[in-house]
């Protein structure tokens, strides 16, 4: 038995015999034409158009955020700058396979050269290169295999275009060498609600027909497993489909205190699935899709309609809208698009609406205005706030517009610090523990190579968390988590102890918070926090607590009878 460790996505467990992804086409020779340019960039032309189409169907099969990344793909295949570099290589006596594979693999050194959110995308170039290259050939692009019974798919890195369109009939985990938690391959599979480990460098010695236990909860992959292990596996496994198929009740302790569970959506069209699930409310509504893939600011009537599909669909209930957050690593013309040799300490979130005050006030006019058709209660928060004044600033503003409940989210160590005199000038907080443990552990969250830093269990990020919570308590505000830490349930019931009154996630993993919260008092909450902090690491702090929690009684019976 060995055991690889990599980035989990999602809580689940699953186990199974290992299929490894089939390997790349090889790289074409690069030797000259007999067909003549003409003919290679027809050939060229037609393969493109076959490969951006069947990319349009396989996202109108899919659907939701898979439909907008094969639709993006589609379009990257037929950029005409894309086009020009093909054309350079074709004029220059290349053939069209040669020029393909090099005019595709200069465009994917730029995108990492870029890096951030830009080099994460640098990947999918390749996908779609191969599907080209392929069509060139004649031959079928590589794909996921199907050896006719279900299986662990193992791969260096899967496309989104296969992602997408996962049997999950027959793939039960997912792993991949390469990737870390924002590349395309994490996103879909979390939506998909894929079990999935990604960035286990070592999974490259997995064989085929190896027996393995994927622990995304843990982040372990465990290979050959002994019979009590796989036993153990699949009692977990079994336990998370009663928590799936569970009532969907008020997210609360085992002592009847309510912690309010919330869903973080990207878009109105989210808003059913996670109604379906149970969210009371959201608590981190992102307003970027309206921004990124425009040229210029949409208009304050644009914005209305969108805000206003939102608030519809949570009658009577919290819904949190956080400003648009973009700069530094996702630069907008019409914001800020300077280079920045650190975009994650530059011009972002509030101090780039600041730097342009007016998308700000825009926004800020929709959301009034659609608050005022609607019956949500509408919550406004600023991102990546930094100091008091800033918390003044935008608490000033939102009133200004009307907005009756002005918060900021605390992302920074500064604000955590400080939480007492942000929360003077604030209605409430929502901590986003993704940034807060990327600028507590200095590792940029869109690196794989520093994955391994950006864990919340951390105990330098886990006392943030504990002054935020302390000054919310002794100031009577509410106090939200809205990252990835409050999708993990058993650092979900530590932040409760840490002063966290509300929880927001991902909807998929509502139904395990809210199991794993009704197991607990606040009593034990509040004593497992303090066995996490006194922790020297983050694997530390998550062992120590679930050795402690294994060691409570289970108050399942007073909630349930």
């Amino acid at each position: 038995m060995s055991t690889l460790r990599g980035v989990g996505i999602g809580l689940g467990v699953a186990q199974g015999t290992v299929i490894r992804m089939t390997e790349a086409l090889p790289a074409p020779d690069q030797t000259p034409s007999t067909r003549g340019a003409d003919a290679e960039r027809v050939r060229v032309r037609d393969a493109v158009a076959v490969v951006a189409r069947e990319l349009n169907e396989r996202g109108a099969a899919a659907g939701g955020s898979a439909q907008d990344v094969l639709e993006a793909q589609a379009m990257i295949a037929e950029d005409p700058t894309l086009q020009d570099e093909v054309d350079t290589r074709l004029d220059a006596g290349a053939t069209a396979e040669w020029a393909v594979h090099d005019a595709f693999a200069g465009f994917r050194a730029t995108l990492e050269a870029v890096g951030g959110y830009l080099g994460e995308r640098a990947a999918d170039l390749d996908d779609i290169a191969q599907r080209v290259l392929a069509h060139l050939r004649g031959v079928d692009a590589p794909g996921i295999p199907n050896p006719g019974h279900p299986f662990v798919l193992v791969a260096r890195d899967l496309a989104p275009a296969d992602t997408a369109l996962l049997d999950l009939e027959q793939v039960l985990a997912l792993i991949t060498t390469d990737g870390g938690p924002t590349s395309h391959t994490a996103i879909l599979a979390r939506e998909k609600g894929i079990v999935a480990i990604v960035g286990a460098v070592e999974a490259t010695a997995l064989a085929n027909g190896q027996t393995v236990i994927v622990d995304a909860a843990a982040g372990l992959v465990t290979a050959d497993p002994s019979p009590e292990e796989l036993d153990r596996a699949a009692q977990r496994a079994a336990e998370r489909r009663s928590a799936d198929a569970a009532p969907l009740t008020p997210g609360a302790l085992a002592d009847g205190t309510p912690i309010a569970l919330l869903a973080n959506l990207g878009k109105p069209a989210d808003a059913s699935d996670a109604v379906e699930r149970g969210a009371e409310g959201v608590g981190l509504f992102r307003t970027e899709f309206l921004f990124l893939s425009a040229t210029q600011a949409p208009t304050i009537a644009q914005q209305r309609e969108s805000y206003r599909e939102l608030l519809a669909a949570f009658p009577g209930k919290k819904v949190v809208v956080r400003m648009l957050d973009a700069g530094a690593d996702k630069p907008l013309a019409f914001l800020n698009d300077a280079h920045e040799e650190n975009p994650a300490l530059g011009l972002r979130g509030l101090r780039a609406l600041r730097a342009s005050e007016d998308i700000l006030r825009e926004q800020l006019t929709a959301l009034a205005e659609a608050d005022a058709l609607t019956e949500a209660d509408l919550w406004v928060m600023a991102p990546m706030v930094t100091t008091v004044e800033e918390t003044a600033y935008f608490t000033a503003l939102a009133r200004e517009y009307g907005l009756k409940t002005a918060g900021v989210m605390v992302e920074v160590p500064a604000s955590a610090l400080l939480a007492d005199r942000v929360l003077a000038h604030a209605d409430f907080a929502s901590i986003g523990t993704n940034d807060l443990t990327q600028y507590t552990m200095a590792a940029d969250r869109l690196l794989g190579s520093v994955a391994g830093f950006q864990d919340p269990w951390h105990p330098a990020v886990l006392r943030l968390v504990r002054e935020v919570g302390d000054a919310g308590a002794r100031l009577g505000k509410p106090i939200g988590i809205c990252g990835e830490a409050a999708a993990d349930p058993l650092l979900a019931v530590v932040l409760v102890g840490l002063g966290a009154t509300s929880l927001s996630m991902a909807p998929s993993a509502l139904a395990d918070v809210r199991h794993t919260l009704s197991e607990r008092t606040l009593d034990e909450a509040r004593t497992l926090a303090e066995i996490a902090l006194a922790a020297d690491d983050a694997a530390g702090a998550r062992n120590a607590v679930a050795q402690a929690t294994a060691s409570f009684p289970s108050h399942q019976k007073e909630t349930t009878s």
